[in-house]
């Protein structure tokens, strides 16, 4: 059965930065695209980044120059750097391996002004 378990939140002030990771159990990992989304209170669940296979990536505008996105196939786990934190990055972010619609079970980030 394949898991997914995010870890790194935590609280920062604005400026910040935090490292999230994303733990997966199974090999599918080595061939399978994780996705970052996070969700804020009372909005939407959003895509926030993605790595692919050969190291391909993707970046929702409003994060763009400020996140990095990586995987380490060797560890089985994806990592999401978030440096410039503001105020409007604090949601619940998640994980997920989107051919398979799977999730983790998101990780809280707050950043405080």
């Amino acid at each position: 059965q394949v898991q997914l378990v995010e870890s790194g939140g935590g609280s920062v002030q604005a400026g910040g930065s935090l490292r999230l990771a994303c733990q997966v159990s199974g090999s599918i990992f080595r061939i399978a695209a994780v996705g970052w989304y996070r969700q804020a209170p009372g909005q939407q669940r959003e895509f926030v980044a993605r790595t692919s296979m050969g190291d391909s990536t993707d970046y929702a505008d409003s994060v763009k120059g400020r996140f990095t996105v990586s995987r380490d196939d060797a560890r089985n786990t994806a990592y999401l750097q978030m440096n410039s934190l503001k105020p409007e990055d604090t949601a619940i972010y998640y994980c997920s391996l989107e051919a398979m619609g799977l999730w983790g079970r998101g990780t809280q980030v707050t950043v405080s002004s």
